[in-house]
């Protein structure tokens, strides 16, 4: 499970050329490796480690789409995650910029009983180094109580800051989850991270009851085509 706040976050454009005009189109891709793929700080490969990779397309209206996938086994026959999304982000000042979208959750070759597939449409606000976010459930392959539009919200509050004049960043993040879409009215995660070079060391970890402090390390790296 993709965004919003993945715990590592492997989205990257960069500039090329679009023959004979002014505009200009952004397209890259990236891979990554991580000790333990965390998702709104519960485990996606029961802690073991995942490799995951892709495509970013971006335009100078700021709308932007792409496509991300990893390995996942959180249900019955599931191998592998393949999220789908699109959107519009820009800055609205030097200081304020948005992020606004929609992004499906697609899970294959999942056993159908598992009913795993969902979507979200997601917002978020960034004031200099802080981001503030919300994603709504908007489709779901379960039926039943839980599963219809707006059933689930999750709210996040991210800071991040630069560490000296080398490229280190420390962000911390925090997010609430409500609604009855995966089996709890109420759950907070929160985490740590510390990145550069594309190297990430971080801690994560949720209210549920009998949860554990994960710790994770991750790389990441991202291509111009």
């Amino acid at each position: 499970m993709l965004k919003l706040q993945k715990v590592i976050t492997i989205t990257a454009l960069s500039l090329v050329s679009v023959a004979s005009t002014a505009a200009y189109a952004e397209v890259t891709a990236n891979a990554a490796a991580t000790s333990n793929y965390l998702w709104r700080g519960q485990e996606q490969t029961s802690g073991d480690a995942a490799i995951s990779g892709g495509i970013d397309y971006t335009n100078e209206s700021g709308f932007y789409a792409g496509a991300w996938a990893s390995n996942a086994s959180w249900a019955d026959e599931m191998t592998y995650e393949l999220d789908l999304y699109a959107g519009f982000g820009g800055a609205i000042n030097e200081s304020v910029s948005y992020d606004v979208g929609y992004i499906y959750y697609a899970y294959p070759d999942a056993a159908s009983t598992a009913d795993a597939d969902f979507s979200e449409i997601y917002g978020s606000i960034s004031v200099k180094g802080f981001t503030f976010g919300a994603a709504v459930l908007a489709t779901s392959a379960a039926s039943g109580d839980g599963t219809d539009f707006a059933d689930s919200l999750y709210l996040t509050a991210d800071y991040a800051f630069a560490v000296g004049n080398n490229g280190t960043e420390i962000a911390f993040h925090l997010g609430h989850y409500s609604g009855d879409f995966i089996g709890d009215d109420n759950i907070i995660d929160y985490g740590i991270a510390v990145s550069k070079d594309g190297f990430t060391f971080g801690l994560s970890d949720t209210d549920i009851d009998g949860s554990d402090v994960k710790a994770y390390v991750a790389y990441s790296v991202d291509f111009t085509l």
